[in-house]
C-alpha cells in the first residue's frame, strides 16, 4: 500500500521525435507534466533528489516537446522531443548506449566533466 507522503509517479519514456531512438527513462508526477505541457520543455520528478527538475536545467541539454502520448493503463508517458545535445548524463546521446555485455554502440556528444564538475553527475 502507498503512504500518503509518496508521489504517484508516471514512467516517462524520451523518444527523438524524428528517428524513433528512445532517449531516456524517467518519472513525471503531475506537476512535471503541467509544466512539460505549459512550458514545451520536458520536466521530470528526481527520486533520487526528490524534486522537480527539467531536463537540461544544469547540462543545456534541453528536450523540446514535439508530442505527447499516453497508455492504454495511463500510467507511462511517450515524450516525442527534439534533444538538444545529450540525453544521458553520462555523456551519451541515449542512456541506452550498451549492449547487456557491455559493448557500447551509442555516441558519445559530451564529457560529463565539462558539464557537471565531475564525472557522472
Amino acid at each position: 500500500m502507498k503512504r500518503k507522503e509518496e508521489k504517484e509517479l508516471k514512467h516517462a519514456i524520451a523518444q527523438d521525435y524524428e528517428t524513433g531512438e528512445v532517449l531516456m527513462l524517467a518519472h513525471m508526477d503531475e506537476e512535471a507534466l503541467r509544466l512539460t505541457i505549459e512550458t514545451g520543455k520536458a520536466h521530470y520528478w528526481s527520486r533520487s533528489r526528490g524534486k522537480l527538475w527539467r531536463k537540461g536545467e544544469l547540462s543545456g541539454h534541453d528536450q523540446l516537446v514535439k508530442d505527447i502520448l499516453i497508455d492504454c493503463d495511463e500510467d507511462t508517458v511517450l515524450l516525442k522531443v527534439k534533444q538538444i545535445g545529450g540525453a544521458c548524463h553520462t555523456g551519451y546521446r541515449s542512456c541506452f548506449y550498451r549492449t547487456i555485455d557491455g559493448e557500447i554502440v551509442g555516441e558519445k556528444v559530451f564529457e560529463p566533466a565539462e558539464r557537471y564538475g565531475e564525472k557522472g553527475k
